[in-house]
């Protein structure tokens, strides 16, 4: 068995491809329906998406920029009872853990991405349980884009326009009245073969495929921003004490948008609600923002990071500089969702190219699709 092939080679392993007629489509989501929930982008108008539950193919959108929440809101809840307490005799807690078994549908390459990132974040130790229970009881169906979502996707910058793992089924769009279909883990191939409407991959299904991939070679060769991957730890190194940031301290209006649609910010706050006899309770946790100002905030009520401009740099940093330094990889995926989801109108490739020409690393000969 082979993996999908990295960006740039050619496609082996014509056993791990199977074809989906897009006229069986919709009996395809009711066949996994009758074995479990399927939640999958759906239509909300005003060019808006949302991940829900979904009973039939008919409700899905194919084709969707991406969701307003990532997918991450599967497995790491907004809100998530982690314990209850009751201290009618003593001080006595019993921790809880939420799942359920689920069927996730048309995660794009740069949610399947953002997946990966908080895998590696809840597995260090101390390992967080809770996800990953939660992460094992999801089956991942991705799906590609063909080209670009939209203006505010970055996902060139950093390799995520094409599929690199993370899945158990990945859907192409062949555009010829089928999906291929990348078989990656067992629980995948199980799913396949439990569903017989299926057929194998043949030669002329891989042909189509690799000339999709090398269309998209073309369309994705240009970065978003003027300067190489390669290069973007320098430039971090370079702009911490930069006058870009004085001006977003401007313009920002702390209100925690792009944090909260981010698919890799896994911050959360830890409380404890009483109910309304004070002797019984739960712990929950929900997400937190760096861009809060009470994130940052000590004992004696000093805060590290209270100016706008300051919290905003360090977002910039968690995403291209703490995260490559810790973990090897970008934590920005590039969706676009932060600048999508401004008030003020901060644009992510704004700000680097604004960074980069700054520090005079722009270079045109890199390719900038701008």
């Amino acid at each position: 068995m082979v993996l999908i092939n990295p960006p740039g080679e050619r496609l082996v392993g014509m056993e791990q491809y199977v074809v989906l007629k897009k006229r069986d489509f919709n009996d395809f989501i009711a066949a996994v329906t009758r074995e479990q929930k399927v939640f999958a982008p759906v239509a909300k108008g005003y060019n808006q998406y949302a991940f829900e539950e979904v009973t039939s193919g008919n409700q899905i959108a194919i084709d969707y920029i991406p969701t307003i929440l990532p997918p991450k809101k599967y497995f790491m809840p907004q809100y998530e009872t982690i314990a209850t307490y009751d201290t009618s005799n003593g001080q006595n807690m019993e921790s809880v853990m939420e799942y359920e078994d689920m069927v996730l549908f048309g995660v794009h390459t740069c949610d399947l991405a953002g997946i990966q990132c908080l895998n590696i974040v809840f597995s260090q130790q101390p390992k967080d349980t809770n996800y990953l229970m939660r992460k094992n009881k999801i089956l991942i169906i991705g799906y590609e884009c063909n080209s670009y979502c939209d203006e505010y996707a970055s996902c060139r910058l950093v390799y995520n326009h094409l599929p690199n793992g993370g899945y158990d089924l990945f859907f192409t769009n062949l555009e010829n009245g089928s999906f291929i279909i990348h078989i990656n883990t067992l629980i995948g191939e199980e799913l396949v073969k439990k569903i017989k409407i299926f057929k194998e991959a043949d030669d002329s299904d891989l042909q189509m495929l690799e000339d999709l991939r090398e269309r998209k070679r073309k369309i994705f060769a240009k970065n978003e921003v003027p300067i190489e991957h390669e290069k973007i730890p320098e430039l971090f190194d370079k702009v911490y004490d930069s006058k870009i940031w004085n001006e977003l301290d401007k313009r920002c209006v702390a209100c925690g948008n792009c944090t909260n649609v981010c698919p890799t910010c896994y911050c959360f706050d830890v409380i404890d609600e009483p109910n309304l006899d004070l002797k019984t309770g739960r712990r929950y946790r929900r997400w937190d923002s760096c861009q809060n100002e009470e994130f940052a905030k000590v004992a004696g009520g000093e805060s590290f990071r209270s100016e706008r401009g300051a919290r905003q740099r360090h977002r910039y940093y968690r995403k291209f500089s703490y995260s490559i330094e810790k973990f090897s990889r970008s934590f920005c995926t590039g969706c676009g969702r932060c600048s999508r989801a401004c008030m003020a109108g901060i644009d992510l490739k704004e700000t680097l190219t604004k960074l980069v020409e700054e520090q005079g690393m722009k270079n045109p000969d890199a390719g900038y699709r701008g």
